[in-house]
């Protein structure tokens, strides 16, 4: 009896050990649990930082490239003003001759000492030696005039040209006017015009020659682009060259609204250039209606003239131009906040602009998109867009075109790994369906390996059996005591691992049930974002009618200033 008493007394303590061990292992179990969690966790953040990480190296790239164009930007213009400032002087004592004649409040001796000490400090400058044979010309003295004429068609025969033909006509010397211009017209080449000769085309635009004088500039006009017109690719190279000014204006647009599009669609920088495309109608728009909608000056003849003269002696010097493209290419790079690439592209574009020849197509084309590299003015603005219409049209309807073929019909988007694609966001049931029917599967096979095996199943049955035959051995000897201890073992261990599973297994339905419920949220809202995407495009790309209507109004006699008995025919 007492024995008996004894091994009840062990195979409790045996149970109780045996249920603290499984206590013990359920916690680790649930520790466990708790590490996976916390690892994925860090993973997340992980994730978060490399990502934060790529945008502070971006951004801190884009930001030395902005600090760089900026010191350079000064640099540059110092130098423009240590190798080139001196010319300044000169440029402005040019008018200022002139108003002074006007008023004649300075004595003609004044005038030739001060132009003749602008000779002395400024080798080699074009207009140093106008200035000198103008002072002669007003003190009368004609062999000094001659000479310092000569010295200064020597340095430059067409600025030298464009000038005098400037001061003749402000002096109302129109013969002598006309005699200038067909000398400057006569040494131009169509295929490869002067810088200076949006200065005729300026003072033409605003009225300022003669009926006999305007006739000459236009028949010229003509004659070029009759010229330039039968030149074989003609057609296709306007097209070319306008779409590239046009294309010059985009400027990057807000697109911070569309968060998820722009993380899960692979074709985000696709469709985020088709709406910085598209906003290009409505700037577009604004610049021509702007232009054309300044009023006409309402200056004096020799006002308009003076600010003519303005112009050309302020015009960059061959000299100059490689410190001004420098300069223009930093002031793209600030402009643009560091992004060196685009800069370059629109460089690229304008680098016309900069050229000291072009022909006269290119000449209209930078006068009315590049108004403020090629000194042209509001009225040259109006008759180059004027004289370029239908090159204009057509390389407008090419650029809204082209920019159209580029929408893409259906919009892929990968969220973790399941893959969808949309055209207008209706398929929403569809995809959701979809994602649920892969996410189900993804879950079934990370609950698959987390089910009782064989062993475990057989610990229930198996622990079982040998508590009865444990039983029945105990009548007969100690050896039963061991066996039962081992069946309940069996069995703690199968009830055990049951729990673990069941844990396990829950922890995986509860991180499915999260992943579908946040996975079914971002493809709505990339749908939704789409559909946004589509009416934004939309409501962009209908101002390009708007656009083609502006220009089918614009007549290019409209915007030659008239003067009285003067009569002048465009062809365009």
């Amino acid at each position: 009896m007492s024995e008996r008493i004894i091994q009840e007394a062990d195979l409790s303590t045996i149970e109780d050990n045996l249920l603290d061990i499984s206590r013990d292992l359920e916690r680790i179990n649930d520790d466990i649990g708790r590490l996976d969690e916390r690892m994925r966790d860090v993973d997340d953040t992980l994730d978060t930082l490399k990502n934060d990480l790529q945008q502070f190296i971006q951004y801190q790239h884009l930001a030395n490239n902005l600090q760089r164009a900026k010191t350079d930007l000064i640099e540059v213009r110092q130098t423009l003003e240590r190798q080139f400032g001196h010319y300044e002087l000169v440029r402005r004592t040019a008018t200022g001759i002139l108003q002074a004649d006007d008023l004649g409040i300075v004595r003609k001796e004044t005038i030739s000492t001060a132009t003749e000490e602008l000779m002395l400090s400024t080798p080699g400058y074009w207009l140093a030696p106008c200035l000198v044979a103008l002072a002669a010309w007003i003190s009368d003295q004609p062999e000094l005039a001659e000479r310092a004429l000569k010295e200064g068609i020597r340095r430059s025969d067409t600025k030298t040209s464009l000038f005098f033909l400037l001061v003749c006509r402000r002096a109302a010397r129109k013969r002598a006017s006309i005699q200038w211009l067909q000398r400057y017209l006569a040494n131009q080449d169509a295929a490869a015009l002067e810088r200076t000769a949006v200065i005729i085309l300026d003072a033409y635009a605003n009225g300022l020659f003669g009926a006999d004088t305007e006739g000459l500039v236009a028949r010229q006009m003509n004659e070029w682009l009759a010229y330039l017109s039968e030149r074989t690719g003609f057609v296709e190279q306007q097209t070319r060259q306008w779409s590239n000014a046009i294309i010059a204006k985009r400027t990057p647009i807000d697109t911070s609204s569309y968060q998820y599009v722009r993380r899960y669609t692979a074709l985000w920088p696709v469709m985020a250039d088709i709406l910085e495309g598209a906003s290009l109608h409505e700037k577009i728009l604004k610049y021509f209606s702007q232009i054309f909608a300044q009023p006409s000056t309402s200056m004096k003849l020799e006002q308009q003239l003076d600010s003519i003269l303005k112009s050309l002696v302020t015009d960059y010097d061959e000299e100059e131009l490689p410190l001004r493209r420098q300069e223009q290419l930093d002031m793209l790079i600030v402009k643009f906040n560091g992004d060196e690439d685009r800069a370059n592209r629109n460089m690229t574009l304008e680098k016309s602009a900069f050229e000291s020849r072009k022909d006269f197509t290119q000449l209209l084309t930078d006068a009315a998109m590049n108004a403020a590299s090629s000194h042209a003015s509001p009225s040259t603005q109006k008759l180059a867009i004027a004289l370029s219409r239908d090159w204009i049209y057509n390389a407008y309807t090419d650029i809204v075109a082209k920019n159209r073929m580029k929408i893409p019909h259906e919009i892929p988007f990968t969220i973790d790994n399941f893959q969808g694609t949309t055209v207008d966001g209706t398929n929403e049931a569809e995809l959701l369906a979809k994602y649920q029917g892969e996410v189900d599967a993804e879950k079934e096979q990370a609950l698959a390996p987390h089910v009782l095996t064989l062993f475990d199943k057989f610990c229930l049955y198996g622990g079982g059996a040998l508590i009865v035959v444990g039983l029945i051995m105990a009548q007969t000897g100690k050896l039963g005591v061991v066996v039962v201890l081992a069946g309940f073992g069996c069995i703690l261990k199968h009830f055990s691992r049951k729990k673990e599973l069941e844990k396990v297994r829950a922890d995986i339905e509860e991180q499915f049930a999260k992943k579908v419920k946040t996975g079914s949220q971002m493809i709505r809202a990339v749908l939704a974002e789409v559909v946004d995407f589509r009416a934004d495009f939309s409501n962009r790309d209908s101002e390009s009618q708007k656009v083609l209507d502006f220009l089918e109004q614009i007549k290019p006699e409209q915007y030659v200033k008239r003067l009285a008995g003067a009569k002048r025919t465009i062809r365009v």
